[in-house]
């Protein structure tokens, strides 16, 4: 009877024991788990390079561009995904939607590209079609079907490509064309009812201030495909120029005219090179003697 007793307690100290042991085990699985080699600090505290100073005296010749990024170019597809945000990183739209709605980023209207009219987060939302929708469910306590107000989704997937504003420009001061780049523009792609069918339509989203929102992008990387140690920010896509586009329209004397309101397919496509070549050409003759 004794040998029994001794034996029982034997058995619970030994279970009372491992449970102790693994305590620790748990806590650290839990709590301390590090999806990497280390915590990542470097981006989250980067700030944008400053521009140099330009004195409009070293300006020579300056031209306002506007150019389309396709995000769905393969040079591009770091700026389109990922479609659903990740830990360590989240794609170009879902980055200005965050800093728009949390880090007073100023969305501006559409009726111009010269940011003169703000938008409100709601009126962001209407225009990334997120509106509020009338349906009708069931009521689980009467079994009736009442009228319910659903909230709209952001899909920023639906975002397909960006517009960019830029002047580039000789400066005299360094003797070199540079480019600044003002405004980005997001342009949706839906699909609406119109004359009975269903089409897919392109509009114009929002503006932002390029500017503003560099400190936004100089914190947030983007994916690199050689290397995950060495990524690139934002701001460093768009001032290193990473990125595939074609011009748009150029500023003219017919309220600047797009591209496709005299030309159109290839064109359209030669008179955007032609305006390309136009701007390696001027920086080429600044410096013939």
């Amino acid at each position: 009877m004794e040998a029994r007793k001794l034996d029982t307690m034997k058995k619970a100290f030994f279970i009372l024991v491992l449970l102790v042991g693994l305590l620790p085990i748990h806590n650290i699985s839990s709590q301390n788990v590090l999806d990497g080699l280390y915590p990542k600090e470097h981006v989250a505290n980067r700030k944008p390079i400053p521009y140099a100073h330009v004195r409009e005296a070293d300006v020579l010749w300056a031209k306002k561009i506007w150019r389309i990024i396709d995000l769905r170019e393969k040079i591009n597809l770091t700026m389109y995904y990922p479609i659903n945000a990740m830990d360590d990183r989240m794609n170009l739209i879902d980055l200005i939607l965050y800093g728009v709605e949390y880090e007073g980023l100023t969305a501006y209207s559409i009726n111009d590209d010269e940011f003169k009219v703000p938008m409100t987060w709601e009126q962001v939302r209407s225009k990334m079609g997120a509106d509020a929708d009338t349906t009708f469910v069931e009521d689980p306590e009467t079994g009736e079907m009442v009228e319910k107000i659903v909230g709209g989704t952001i899909r920023s997937n639906e975002v397909k490509q960006i517009m960019l504003k830029e002047i580039w420009f000789f400066d005299r001061n360094y003797s070199r064309m540079d480019v600044r780049i003002i405004g980005m523009c997001p342009f949706r792609e839906s699909v609406k009812e119109l004359d009975g069918q269903d089409q897919v339509v392109k509009e114009q989203v929002f503006w932002i201030y390029f500017p503003e929102a560099r400190d936004l992008f100089a914190r947030h990387e983007v994916f690199n495909p050689q290397n995950d140690a060495q990524r690139r920010t934002f701001d460093d896509i768009f001032n290193k120029r990473y990125f595939g586009s074609f011009i748009y329209k150029e500023s003219n004397v017919y309220n600047n005219r797009r591209i496709e309101a005299y030309a159109a397919g290839m064109e359209a496509m030669m008179e955007s090179e032609r305006i390309k070549l136009q701007l390696f050409n001027i920086e080429h003759d600044m410096w013939e003697f």
